[in-house]
């Protein structure tokens, strides 16, 4: 694969040349200009158009992998994200954008496809309640610029990969490790942190992305990978294993597109997660880690003798 690091000059003036014969006469993204670079991040993630909804949908499976056993399928899952972004030029920084979000995802019966409300643990038998992921907001905690706060371009290239008319986006990783919201006092003697690796690839056409008349890239595919310890909704505590999630999914243009159960779910229980947060939103996000600590205190609290 030649990325844009070694990518020939020849080979990607071919490129921009057949984006421009395509386009008409607008002058073609340079995927070399930071400015651009970010402009194909956005049209990717959202769109260059300030405030339009943006739908991704993925779904697949959850492994357990413990050590000395075969790996053991927990769940099947579908996910989806509602977006939207805000856009900006800044006078030093270049062109800038902000992304809100909020997300769910369902744990399926891998056996009828329904959605789960109760797991029974194969290692401890205890059964317990399902926690979905419910997070609302995830938004990007602040701007993300072509430049730096001194003008200087930010090279975001190494992220980006073409291949013949195929633009790949991804390769890094978020490596996590922080304190776990669930934590208590003496966590740095026992412990207590969030571990966990989550890989995002995404595929879109490279001569739509190079097309500085299209403003979004409805054809997109995404891939997403994380492996974390035990789920907290679990009650696994610091048994030995790990899960992994593997999803594949694409960007939809309607709500109709969705799979029946992700609408009926989110229609009956999540429906404020059709549409996505006001571009404004300051909020902290939200984690399956936060999630579950409010249910378990929202529990606790009902079940206090005081009530």
């Amino acid at each position: 694969m030649r990325t844009l690091t070694t990518i020939t000059a020849a080979a990607l003036s071919l490129l921009v040349a057949g984006t421009a014969s395509a386009a008409g006469t607008e002058q073609p993204l340079d995927p070399a200009n930071a400015d651009d670079q970010l402009r194909i991040q956005v049209k990717m993630s959202c769109s260059l158009v300030e405030g339009t909804p943006t739908l991704y949908w993925w779904s697949g499976r959850v492994w357990a992998r413990v050590p000395g056993e075969p790996n053991r399928l927990l769940f099947n899952v579908h996910g989806m994200n509602m977006r939207q972004c805000r856009v900006k030029q800044d006078p030093v920084r270049g062109f800038c954008y902000r992304s809100v979000s909020r997300e769910v995802m369902f744990y399926l019966d891998p056996v009828t496809n329904e959605v789960a409300r109760r797991w029974k643990s194969p290692w401890s038998g205890e059964e317990v309640d399902v926690v979905h992921v419910a997070n609302d907001p995830v938004n990007a905690r602040d701007w993300y610029c072509s430049r730096d706060k001194d003008g200087k371009p930010v090279d975001r290239s190494d992220n980006l990969s073409f291949k013949d008319d195929l633009l790949l986006e991804g390769g890094g990783a978020a490596r996590l490790f922080y304190k776990s919201p669930l934590a208590g006092e003496y966590q740095d003697y026992v412990g207590g942190t969030y571990h966990a690796m989550e890989f995002g690839t995404s595929a879109a056409s490279a001569v739509e992305a190079l097309d500085a008349g299209d403003s979004e890239l409805q054809d997109t595919l995404i891939s997403w990978v994380r492996i974390s310890r035990w789920l907290p909704w679990m009650k696994m505590g610091d048994r030995d294993g790990l899960v992994v999630f593997h999803t594949a999914g694409m960007r939809l243009d309607s709500w109709e597109q969705l799979p029946e159960v992700v609408r009926r779910e989110v229609d009956t229980r999540y429906p404020s997660y059709k549409a996505p947060p006001p571009l404004d939103d300051l909020r902290p996000n939200e984690t399956s880690w936060t999630v579950f600590k409010k249910f378990i205190d929202e529990r606790r609290a009902k079940e206090s003798p005081s009530n």
